[in-house]
């Protein structure tokens, strides 16, 4: 690791999510509202220039950090009445909602739709709910695996070198385009370290 000498806002929230805790979101939001730059220190190094954090980002690399949240359930609802139809995904949401359990990745297709949360508190009752719109399936043991920077869908490319690192590695699920800074895999808590370890070396080491 290294330290960032310039990060935005939006990149900063992100990994707060994904157990950057030194700086939570909320905090911040003031600053970001009226454009005041933070400026994160080293309190072990206190001669260190460290990371500032503003919305006049002027890094020019496209990665700037990759990180991991453990504790991740997918739970995977196929449904053939989904096929064309309106109000499906409300109902699946709505579940989750009187649960009041958040929902951190989402990916759909014509018949079927992904999630996956971090509290299992209340999985038996909702994945009983579910069973009444369709097939239920659930992974255990997973862990999001985000990679954080200036992801702008028309910086063509960086989508390929992200694929390209994992080329080993089993992905269980996608997520990019809620967020402009974040694209987010899922991938089995055996292989996070294997995960980690190939986007550290394939976008900031060069190494093939």
């Amino acid at each position: 690791t290294y330290p960032i000498r310039t990060m935005s806002f939006c990149e900063a929230a992100e990994l707060a999510y994904f157990g950057a805790k030194i700086l939570h979101p909320s905090t911040i939001q003031p600053c970001q509202d009226h454009g005041i730059p933070v400026l994160l220190k080293n309190t072990m190094d206190p001669d260190a220039p460290g990371t500032t954090i503003s919305d006049a980002d002027e890094s020019t690399q496209s990665f700037h950090a990759v990180a991991a949240k453990d504790g991740i359930t997918v739970i995977r609802i196929y449904s053939a009445r989904m096929l064309m139809a309106y109000g499906f995904l409300r109902k699946v949401f709505e579940i989750f909602e009187n649960y009041q359990t958040p929902i951190d990745m989402v990916t759909t297709s014509e018949v079927g739709v992904s999630v996956t949360i971090d509290n299992r508190k209340h999985l038996d009752e909702i994945v009983d709910d579910l069973k009444k719109y369709g097939t239920v399936s659930v992974d255990e043991n997973m862990v999001i695996v985000c990679v954080v920077g200036d992801l702008e869908w028309d910086n063509v490319g960086f989508e390929a070198r992200i694929v390209q690192a994992l080329k080993d590695v089993p992905v269980r699920m996608i997520s990019y385009g809620g967020s402009n800074y974040n694209v987010s895999l899922l991938v089995k808590a055996s292989d996070k370290t294997r995960a980690l370890q190939a986007l550290s070396d394939h976008l900031f080491n060069n190494k093939a």
